[in-house]
């Protein structure tokens, strides 16, 4: 079933309106093919994206789209994640490990804030300490709540304390901007050490990045970069059609796939990690019993949504786990679209006549359409679905911060997020001791294979506790106009290099 078909099944099954949000340096940007024209130094990129922040500072959400723009761009971590996953220094011109791995030791480079404040070790404090402190909701805190405490050892050095080993330190720590720590609030604002500086900001617009003159690192191989945002996909077709942005940093409209090809724009495929979720609120009935969300799980032929939503890309997943990461388990099967299974399990829950719940749905992206997709298959089993359509700032006060929902749908991009189930207190509150143990574990490991290992029982827990229903994780798609060159692949966690887009 195409999306269009699906569309019409959808419109007769009541549906409404169909919308996709998905909760450093200078690495080279993967090269898309481009026209023999030599590209312009000077060219300002028109980026096309629905992924708006709902604020310009991590430690309070700002969403993933928050990443896609500041992360590298205009903020820089201590470490960058590259766009094939591997771990490079960035600020930390140096690192030393103590023998027991509590303390690294940090020397920063020479780098200087757009604002022209030299960037010292009280910053880094400052940041380090803010990212993990009482107020920051920021989507690794958990796992950097390792840190113990930070030192200023002089203006160059700072020495971080861990409470107990983390295997993956650095890596987290390439998510974590380093901010002037006398900038105050960032909320609507920006002052970063990043190859780019925040030049205008129109929210519900635009975000416009300038280059940063005095960048401590290699110059961009652009003349800036502009954010346009657009809530529906089709808007945003429409603005690569006419020339409006030279790229979209995500396709959420397969439909038009063919015919941008077709018209000699370049389709640039990835790997993703973003997983499209119907999260329950496990603490509260029904969906504290295991028995219904598997049922729930059971009554959604996945394979089929995945098709009308993405005509062939993409695959199924059956845990938080994507196959790009190390601990890996093919669990797609292990809670099988099977409709007599989910009323046989619904029956021996005590819900025989089946129950009625509320799915909280952002109005971006395709929310909207998988949330009518789900509704109509739950009805085949007896259970109810209500669907309340919310903003993406709603979403994040209701859902995510007040966790005041049953169920919602959304699309995870972190990559590593298993650690989100071992977080009692994450928004959709499943709580297992084995699960928070083998996490917790996982991380004070003394080698990989052992942290591997334990993250892979985790991973099948999960799965087997149908935690939330994996419906499908998404395909890595592009689009890009011709001469345009230099468009990062993958689709990790959202990071979003633009220092190497050239337009011919």
């Amino acid at each position: 079933m195409t999306s269009r078909r699906l569309a019409r099944f959808l419109t007769a099954a009541a549906a409404a309106t169909a919308g996709l949000l998905v909760l450093a340096g200078c690495a080279a940007g993967t090269p898309s093919p481009s026209s023999s024209a030599a590209a312009d130094p000077t060219a300002e990129i028109v980026v096309g994206s629905q992924n708006e922040p709902t604020n310009l500072d991590q430690i309070f959400g700002g969403s993933s789209g928050v990443t896609e723009v500041f992360t590298g761009n205009v903020y820089e971590g201590l470490f960058r994640i590259t766009d094939d996953a591997t771990v490079e220094p960035l600020l930390a011109a140096e690192t030393t490990v103590s023998d027991d791995g509590l303390v690294y030791t940090f020397t920063l480079q020479d780098a200087t804030f757009h604002s022209g404040k030299t960037l010292t070790a009280d910053d880094v404090k400052y940041s380090l300490d803010r990212f993990v402190g009482d107020d920051s909701i920021a989507a690794r805190k958990r796992q950097l709540s390792v840190i113990d405490h930070v030192d200023v050892v002089d203006p160059k050095t700072v020495a971080v304390t861990l409470s107990q080993p983390s295997i993956s330190f650095t890596y987290n720590l390439g998510y974590v901007w380093i901010v002037n720590s006398e900038a105050g609030d960032l909320t609507t604002s920006a002052d970063g050490t990043g190859p780019y500086a925040l030049a205008d900001y129109r929210k519900g617009d635009s975000i416009t990045l300038d280059v940063n003159a005095d960048y401590w690192g290699g110059a961009p191989a652009n003349g800036g970069v502009v954010y346009q945002y657009y809530a529906d996909p089709t808007a945003l077709d429409n603005a690569l059609r006419t020339g409006a942005v030279d790229l979209v940093t995500s396709q959420s409209n397969p439909d038009s796939l063919a015919e941008f090809e077709a018209s000699g724009f370049q389709i640039i495929e990835g790997t993703s990690t973003t997983k499209e979720l119907l999260a329950f609120n496990d603490r509260n009935a029904p969906f504290d019993e295991v028995a219904v969300r598997k049922a729930v799980y059971s009554a959604i032929d996945r394979a089929k949504l995945l098709d009308a939503i993405w005509d062939g890309r993409g695959e199924l997943i059956g845990s938080m786990v994507p196959p790009s990461e190390p601990w890996y388990l093919d669990l797609a099967d292990n809670n099988p679209y099977d409709p007599a299974l989910s009323k046989k399990l619904l029956a021996e829950a005590g819900y025989a006549d089946g129950f009625t719940f509320t799915i909280d749905t952002p109005d971006s992206g395709v929310h909207s359409t998988v949330a009518e997709f789900v509704k109509s298959e739950l009805a085949k089993v007896g259970i109810t679905v209500e669907i309340n359509i919310i903003t993406d700032d709603e979403w994040y006060q209701k859902v995510y911060t007040d966790t005041d929902f049953e169920a919602t749908l959304q699309g995870h991009v972190n990559d590593r997020d298993i650690n989100f189930y071992g977080n009692p207190d994450f928004y959709w509150g499943y709580d297992n001791a084995d699960v928070q143990k083998w996490l917790s574990e996982s991380e004070a490991a003394g080698s990989v294979e052992e942290q591997t290992e334990l993250i892979k029982k985790a991973n099948q827990q999960i799965s087997d506790d149908a935690a939330s229903v994996w419906l499908y994780l998404n395909p890595q798609l592009r689009i890009a106009a011709e001469g345009i060159s230099g468009v990062p692949q993958n689709g990790l966690n959202s990071l979003f290099y633009v220092y190497d887009i050239t337009k011919a």
